[in-house]
């Protein structure tokens, strides 16, 4: 008897991806991948390192709260936090459900009757922390770079303003967050009195504390591309004779991108970082405050979940930086 093997039918991947990694791989020359495989390497490599000291180092340290957390119970706790997060959105949809059924049944009894859905009043979960720390650090940036950016162009083309201005900036730029926030919340506390306010208080001292302390950076470094611009480019504007805006749009502002970016990454890493400091003190919303309140909370998790915080920090940081770094790259004609 003659038996017949058929071959199990695998999926083949699809032609426009093979195509793809052939074009890749004859277009880079093997010193180049050489060069490619080394630089995705060596920071796993790195990371596997950091893991492994950690894991081994971490039993070794005994707090109040137990042993220091190891990479597997921040993986945990990081999981832990993540359902908790889905249970609360299940919980507040069932909320918002319960409400249009109890509205759809007034109408249906009282056309004319005024209804309204109550938001879910949960306590914010870990992810909503970290999106309220986004929003806050996001406009404390922008407004400094709103400030930051035009001040620099008049400081770095005119020497009498910079000296005039010069010593303020070197006075105000070391000043740390810790010495702005109890100012700054007076101050919000005195002007910012409404009925029905646009923003809570808390928000607002926190991302006026990030302006504060981010903005030094970009207007030192606009001002020195300002000045730095080719003598040249300077010449030619004077033999057209531009006018100020157009001299400004045309010559400064693309001769001084680099360096304006460069500041704006600086500032923008200051920026996280005093908004976490800043939320921590002042208590308001965002990753600085859940960091406060598990320690506060002193559970045999606080370790591990202040841990999965300070990771979040870290990682959201690194990918600020590289946004802002892809953006210099589409706008920066030195890259």
């Amino acid at each position: 008897m003659t038996t017949i093997t058929s071959a199990r039918n695998t999926p083949q991947p699809p032609r426009w991806l093979g195509q793809r990694l052939k074009s890749i791989g004859a277009s880079l020359t093997p010193a180049q991948l050489a060069t490619k495989g080394r630089q995705m390497l060596l920071p796993l490599i790195g990371i596997l390192v950091f893991i492994g000291f950690w894991h081994m180092a971490a039993p070794q340290v005994d707090t109040s709260l137990g042993s220091f957390p190891g990479p597997g119970q921040v993986w945990e706790q990081a999981g832990q936090l993540w359902q908790e997060h889905a249970n609360q959105r299940e919980r507040a949809d069932k909320f918002i459900a319960m409400q249009e059924e109890r509205n759809a049944r007034i109408l249906a009894d009282n056309p004319e009757a005024e209804v309204r859905i109550r938001s879910y009043p949960g306590a914010p979960t870990f992810p909503d922390q970290i999106i309220t720390s986004l929003i806050t650090v996001l406009a404390g940036f922008i407004v400094a770079t709103a400030i930051a950016v035009p001040l620099g162009i008049v400081v770095g083309l005119n020497r009498h303003f910079q000296a005039a201005v010069n010593p303020l900036i070197q006075v105000f730029k070391p000043v740390s967050p810790l010495a702005w926030l109890p100012l700054v919340t007076m101050v919000v506390s005195a002007t910012y009195v409404s009925d029905d306010p646009m923003f809570e208080k808390s928000f607002l001292t926190s991302m006026i504390t990030v302006t504060l302390c981010s903005l030094w950076p970009t207007l030192i470094n606009t001002s020195v591309g300002v000045a730095a611009v080719n003598p040249d480019l300077l010449n030619v504007s004077r033999v057209l004779r531009l006018s100020f805006w157009t001299h400004v749009r045309k010559v400064v502002l693309p001769s001084s991108v680099p360096m304006i970016f460069t500041g704006l990454r600086v500032s923008l890493g200051i920026a996280w970082m005093v908004l976490i400091a800043a939320e921590m003190l002042a208590q308001s919303p965002g990753l600085g405050k859940f960091v406060w309140d598990e320690f506060q909370n002193g559970s045999s998790q606080s370790l591990s979940r202040i841990m999965v915080a300070v990771l979040a920090i870290g990682f959201i940081g690194f990918v600020l930086d590289r946004v802002m770094l892809l953006i210099q790259r589409k706008v920066a004609w030195n890259e």
